[in-house]
């Protein structure tokens, strides 16, 4: 779980190393051009590796529950306190996701798509879910789903007349929907008509009128259906059950998830789309989710291979470290490297590779971050 965890934290950072950077550098690369592909998010329906990294963040939440509840059984924490305790895990996750996203304004950016933040709003509910029965909470990821679902269908989607260059949305933007779909197209939707009135509530420097990448707050209903696929996950390997019958509840757990979205996707009813977490999307990813943790669980657990992860390892205990430490001091490293080591030793390979390697080093410095804290057992727990 550490390393799966510690893997997709890799994967966030590895922003820096800038690969849509050398993809315009090299048009023609096939190579880069698929690495810069996995390295950013669709522009609305499908997946890329990247596009994976929360849901995974989300999913390894729910794999943790059970084992944190069973943690606080053993030392005699009654449920009360549990809660409060979760309560106060919410409020935390809640604001240092607003803090991170506040770092760059003039003023506090009350956002709540962040996916600290979003982890926050959903996480008294699966705490809630995770002491009740397996068949309750499969029942609650079924009402999560089809509400979610319906809820969109009910809102009247943008009529022909609906100006959508004003919400941020190219004239013929190739990812409109038309028919049943036309419910969940970028910025004339649920989740979009409640952030113009929610985001509102606070202060701001300018009206929210939309946001840019279509991301929305109500995106945490469906997350928590993707926390609760973890929360199963996480109770399937505490069960007792043998490594092979786990390996094989997430192998059919995932192919059932990623049929089932596909199918949905291609028959018209729901997208796949992350930016506003369809039902489609927590099944689709929820699918490459179990499938991850297979591979992860398969390598490290079963087959008993562990020194390779051990990096990973570092990563995934200190994930709200590494967080952290990408959103505040990634700029402030790589300025530091400029101004005392000046361009030339980033340039090496030449000026088109130079953010590369720069990314490389501060990926570096990260982890040697990271690794003096595992050292020294300092661990940053929420």
């Amino acid at each position: 779980m550490d390393a799966y965890r510690g893997f997709v934290m890799t994967l966030m950072a590895a922003e820096l190393l800038n690969f849509n950077g050398l993809h315009k550098t090299f048009p023609t690369s096939s190579f880069w051009a698929f690495l810069a592909y996995q390295q950013d998010h669709v522009p609305w329906a499908g997946c890329s590796l990247h596009d994976l990294i929360q849901p995974s963040f989300s999913f390894l939440v729910g794999v943790a529950l059970p084992y944190s509840v069973a943690s606080q059984n053993a030392h005699g924490q009654p449920a009360t306190a549990q809660f409060w305790r979760a309560l106060r895990r919410s409020l935390i996750l809640i604001l240092l996701g607003i803090f991170l996203r506040s770092t760059h304004s003039e003023q506090t950016y009350f956002t709540f798509e962040d996916t600290l933040t979003q982890i926050g709003l959903g996480y008294p509910f699966l705490f809630l879910l995770g002491r009740t029965s397996t068949r309750t909470t499969w029942i609650a990821f079924g009402l999560i789903l089809f509400g979610y679902w319906l809820a969109f269908i009910l809102y009247p989607a943008g009529m022909t007349d609906f100006d959508y260059s004003a919400v941020g949305v190219p004239v013929n933007w190739p990812e409109q929907y038309t028919g049943l779909m036309a419910h969940f197209n970028k910025n004339s939707n649920l989740a979009w008509a409640f952030d113009r009135w929610f985001l509102n509530l606070f202060p701001r420097e300018s009206p929210f009128l939309f946001n840019g990448g279509g991301y929305a707050t109500l995106s945490f209903i469906p997350t928590l259906g993707t926390m609760l696929l973890g929360l199963q996950a996480g109770r399937w390997l505490r069960s007792g059950l043998s490594s092979s019958d786990v390996l094989k509840r997430f192998l059919m757990a995932g192919g059932i998830g990623l049929a089932t979205g596909v199918l949905l996707h291609v028959a018209g009813i729901c997208p796949i789309v992350k930016r506003i977490w369809t039902p489609a999307w927590v099944l689709f990813s929820g699918g490459w989710c179990f499938w991850l943790l297979a591979l992860f669980y398969y390598v490290i657990d079963v087959a008993g291979r562990r020194g390779w992860a051990f990096p990973l390892v570092v990563v995934g205990m200190n994930s709200i470290a590494i967080y952290c430490l990408v959103h505040l001091i990634d700029r402030f490293i790589i300025n530091s490297l400029y101004t005392h080591l000046g361009h030339g030793p980033f340039q090496i390979f030449g000026p088109a590779y130079e953010q590369l390697l720069m990314g490389a080093v501060t990926l570096g410095i990260f982890y040697f971050i990271l690794r003096w804290m595992y050292r020294r057992k300092l661990f940053i727990r929420i």
